[in-house]
């Protein structure tokens, strides 16, 4: 059975955060009153904060033997994902271009959010305990991101 790397998940959520900062700096200079800018720095704040979770579980990562019906199973699995759904580098930037409605950020901010939470909680059974409950607290943290989205959406209708 192949080794799993934890440290390759921690890569994989770094780059997530590093994406969703873009995403919310970006929805920030949309933003057209003090509120919704505030709001977007924050979040962006909390992205950038999540990123430092992932380094300071990068540097403590180890290995581990998930049960896989195939060597390397799991992590084809959640790189796939992680670069086809979850904040892929080269959708951000070509869609952040597009994005020139804070409506339409909101949408997208929200779709990958879930998207986050979905790739965190896949991963979080690829990890030791110790580590998986870290993980837990960042799925908790994008919930709430999620909520907030989702108040903020409804007084943009």
């Amino acid at each position: 059975m192949q080794t799993f790397k934890a440290s390759e998940i921690m890569q994989v959520g770094i780059k997530i955060e590093e994406n969703g900062e873009k995403l919310y700096r970006h929805a920030r200079e949309l933003a057209d009153d003090d509120e919704m800018k505030d709001f977007f720095g924050f979040l962006a704040g909390e992205e950038a904060k999540h990123k430092k979770i992932f380094q300071d579980m990068l540097s403590k990562a180890e290995s581990y033997e998930p049960p896989e019906t195939y060597p390397g199973e799991y992590l084809a699995y959640l790189r796939a994902y992680a670069d086809h759904i979850v904040f892929p580098a080269d959708v951000v930037e070509e869609e952040l271009e597009d994005l020139d409605d804070i409506y339409d950020v909101v949408e997208f901010a929200l779709q990958r959010e879930i998207e986050s939470i979905l790739y965190f909680i896949e991963a979080k059974t690829l990890l030791p305990r110790g580590q998986a409950d870290q993980i837990d607290k960042m799925i908790q943290e994008e919930r709430k991101h999620y909520l907030k989205l989702v108040d903020v959406l409804k007084t943009l209708d």
